[in-house]
């Protein structure tokens, strides 16, 4: 839940670097995107968490039935799936704008972009393609954040002062 909100605040700096009107489209649809996954998430983490707890405890329910439940409700699986769809297409627009940009890493942008593309595919795989596909959104966006950082002027400490040495007095 934590990577959705670092990647979209994270998008900010493309927007700042790269000042075009797809690098402002890339950051609004992957805020939307976030946005419309991160609520399906924190139901499941904290939901199933909940369910699990009661179980443990001794109450008697059908603990996959309810899990079932809380995962295919239908309003939040269609804003999971909206939210993915979002988060794909700000990733394609966030690797467009770092290839059109002529300046950050086209392969940073292709990388973050793929992962957040196939977000939504991944999840029909078995699951050593999910970890490979873990390994590429974390790389793409560690490359993208070190292109962006590479990118930004990063100031230079001022000189230290120079100590003047008190003139010497006149030879007598």
């Amino acid at each position: 839940m934590a990577g959705f909100v670092l990647a979209a605040l994270g998008l900010l700096a493309l927007r700042d670097t790269v000042r075009t009107p797809l690098s402002t489209a890339a950051l609004v649809t992957t805020w939307i995107g976030a946005g419309l996954v991160l609520p399906y998430y924190g139901a499941e983490d904290f939901g199933l968490h909940a369910l699990a707890r009661r179980y443990q405890d001794g109450d008697s329910f059908d603990l996959l039935a309810a899990v079932d439940t809380l995962r295919n409700q239908p309003l939040a699986i269609t804003t999971f799936g909206v939210g993915l769809l979002a988060l794909a297409l700000g990733g394609a627009l966030a690797a467009l704008t770092v290839w059109r940009s002529g300046t950050l890493s086209r392969p940073s942008g292709l990388a973050f972009g793929l992962g957040l593309l196939l977000f939504l595919p991944q999840f029909f795989t078995p699951a050593p393609v999910r970890v490979a596909h873990g390994a590429l959104l974390a790389t793409g966006c560690a490359w993208l954040a070190l292109a962006l950082w590479r990118a930004h002027p990063h100031p230079t400490p001022p000189p230290p002062p120079t100590v003047r040495q008190p003139a010497r007095a006149a030879a007598r």
